[in-house]
């Protein structure tokens, strides 16, 4: 998901030296850009010192071939299509199929809308500017982008962490199960979800964008992500640091440390079963939420065990890419072909639909 939450942490230090080169440096544009580039930069500024609000910002392609450019275009765009698809079947095979009214697939109805949202929030603009002669997005654009992609990249951690509870419950104590996941707590965890990656992101958007901007606009990155837009600021970031590095710990690595400790409960059960048959239906009801949790994870774990102190920005846009390309696709597959549930449940829908059709054939 986000990757402000993913290396918030190991990043800090990197923007406060990069804030000081800033500070001191002349006015002028150090990045890469074609001379299709100059072209709209006298109408990116309000005003022409330093520290004057922007009005428009230019995010640099991932390449200058136009034949990649289209390639990508075309690949992205099927690919959001199928995310857009799998998430809104698999939500309505949820509320089709009465079987699947229980806590876990509740949880899932919300992971599905959640990818939609993060993937709507970045591939649109980002299939547009495949195309567009100028990479160039409006202020409020960019801060709005900014605040859902963070917010929905924290609603997802937070939700994976209350998924790996339901799944500790399911298989550490299932004699209470139902009374324990009630429909109550169930809705209660969805809102915390919610609302958490919701509060911590308007407070983010909010102290980025009132930082002072240098006249450097360029924002290396496929979209308007945290740490790219706080690099640009001409002043000291360390209000900044700190609300992101507390974050970091809030919505990445206490749902990691939760997912953990349940995990460890769990295999600790399961390991306690004697029968085979016993272990392999215990561990499988976990299956499908252990592969999206090491999905999604997995990047952030891979990220901090990197030898530099920080990712390089090809690094970071591969992130990016990875959260909001692959995993929103990747997830509803992961439910439907590891859950004989909803294999099940996609029987049953299939056999009704070829039963009508032939019905009405006749």
């Amino acid at each position: 998901m986000s990757t402000g939450l993913l290396y918030g942490i190991n990043e800090l230090m990197q923007i406060k030296h990069l804030n000081q080169r800033l500070t001191h440096a002349k006015p002028y544009v150090n990045v890469c850009y074609d001379h299709r580039d100059v072209q709209i930069l006298p109408d990116l500024f309000l005003g022409t010192d330093n520290q004057t609000q922007v009005a428009e910002f230019i995010l640099l392609r991932l390449t200058s071939d136009w034949n990649t450019q289209v390639s990508l275009f075309v690949l992205f765009l099927v690919t959001y299509l199928m995310t857009l698809t799998g998430n809104f079947l698999i939500v309505l095979l949820i509320r089709l199929d009465s079987r699947l009214h229980t806590p876990m697939y509740f949880f899932l109805t919300n992971l599905s809308l959640v990818d939609v949202s993060y993937a709507t929030s970045i591939v649109p603009q980002m299939l547009v500017h495949f195309l567009a002669k100028h990479k160039v997005i409006p202020l409020l654009s960019c801060a709005a982008q900014l605040f859902f992609s963070l917010a929905l990249g924290g609603i997802e951690f937070v939700l994976l962490a209350v998924m790996a509870y339901d799944r500790y419950v399911a298989v550490c104590d299932p004699l209470r199960y139902s009374a324990v996941m009630h429909g109550g707590l169930c809705a209660r965890l969805a809102i915390m979800s919610w609302v958490s990656g919701s509060v911590n992101s308007l407070m983010q958007t909010a102290i980025t964008f009132q930082l002072p901007m240098c006249t450097n606009k360029f924002i290396d990155h496929i979209s308007c992500e945290l740490l790219a837009v706080v690099r640009l600021a001409c002043v000291d970031t360390s209000s900044n640091e700190v609300t992101i590095m507390v974050s970091s710990i809030v919505l990445l690595m206490t749902p990691f440390c939760l997912v953990l400790l349940s995990y460890i409960r769990i295999i600790s059960t399961i390991l306690k079963i004697q029968s085979t048959e016993g272990r392999r239906k215990a561990f499988h009801t976990c299956a499908s939420h252990l592969t999206v949790v090491a999905l999604c994870y997995g990047m952030a774990i891979f990220t901090y065990i990197q030898p530099r102190s920080s990712p390089s920005v090809l690094q970071e846009k591969l992130i990016s890419l990875f959260y909001a390309i692959l995993t929103p696709v990747l997830n509803p597959m992961i439910y439907s072909l590891r859950n004989q549930e909803v294999k099940g449940a996609w029987q049953k829908l299939l056999g009704k639909f070829s039963g009508l059709t032939s019905k009405l054939a006749g």
